[in-house]
């Protein structure tokens, strides 16, 4: 094996990309991880960094190594953390949609601190799939709709909502509505990068409908929006329960059962805190059936 020092060295260039900054991460100068990374490269007898201007590139055979030493330091870490107690207290890292963070967990999260006010956890709101890895996102609460079900057999489903178009009864202003296709000309509100407003009405009024005039924005400001009276929005019915029973929103033509929320994690064995939120978890939903 090659000194531990001259592997560390390389992998600090590796995720730094430049000697300067990776000597500073490792609190050496950057001299003295030159050093290292070519009695490394003398050791293994192959080529792993080429100069580019003022900073480095990985070779192929660099890339390979890096990627192997990121893998087998994580693991080292883990297993120091797990003998001496720190495993555990590292927050649970949690990632969702910025919608399902503000209108489902965030109002359940007081229950949680309340039941287990030593786990300490990471929320990471975003419509972005983050990979799930240990050390890092150990947990995500994915969204697919129901047309999506069958590709998802085994997935671990958390719950199935009915999604409705939800508004002010401002908006209406006392209209009936009776067709999908009355709701076009009212101002739709949908999160950055989807397609759910247009979505929704081609599903509801047909290919040839009038498309909805959308506005795009971050999922957690949706339905602050949408209760301020700035426009309709499609959602799932929990997040605006109480909204819906106390009259200041209302609802049309629902989808029952048509959002589908599941779980996604790091693969087992997990960490004690992160069996214990996913017990929490399941415990809001209750058991789900397939419909």
């Amino acid at each position: 094996m090659p000194p531990l020092n001259s592997l560390r060295a390389f992998l600090a260039l590796a995720e730094n990309d430049s000697y300067t900054a990776a000597g500073r991460k490792l609190n050496v100068s950057h001299g003295a991880v030159m050093q290292q990374v070519r009695a490394l490269e003398r050791r293994l007898g192959v080529v792993l960094v080429e100069r580019r201007g003022r900073g480095v590139i990985l070779t192929a055979e660099g890339r390979t190594l890096a990627r192997d030493l990121a893998d087998g330091f994580a693991i080292i870490e883990r297993g120091i953390a797990h003998l001496t107690g720190d495993e555990d207290r590292r927050p649970v890292t949690v990632s969702m949609s910025p919608a399902f963070a503000t209108s489902w967990l965030m109002p359940r999260l007081p229950d949680f601190k309340r039941r287990h006010p030593g786990i300490a956890l990471t929320l990471m709101p975003t419509s972005e799939i983050l990979e799930l890895q240990h050390g890092g996102v150990e947990l995500a609460v994915r969204y697919t709709d129901r047309r999506n079900l069958s590709d998802l057999a085994g997935v671990d489903l958390l719950l199935l909502a009915d999604m409705v178009a939800v508004c002010t009864p401002d908006i209406i202003g006392g209209r009936e509505i009776t067709r999908p296709s009355q709701l076009a000309d009212l101002p739709w509100l949908e999160e950055l990068g989807t397609d759910e407003a247009s979505d929704w009405m081609r599903r509801k009024a047909g290919e040839t409908a009038k498309p909805p005039a959308t506005s795009q924005m971050p999922g957690n400001l949706i339905m602050e929006a949408v209760r301020r009276g700035d426009g309709v929005t499609y959602t799932a019915r929990p997040f605006v329960e109480a909204e819906l029973r106390a009259g200041t929103l209302v609802e049309f033509f629902p989808d029952p059962h048509f959002g589908v929320y599941f779980l996604e994690t790091v693969p087992e064995p997990y960490r004690a805190p992160v069996r214990t939120f996913l017990r929490w978890l399941r415990r809001q939903t209750g058991p789900v059936k397939r419909v």
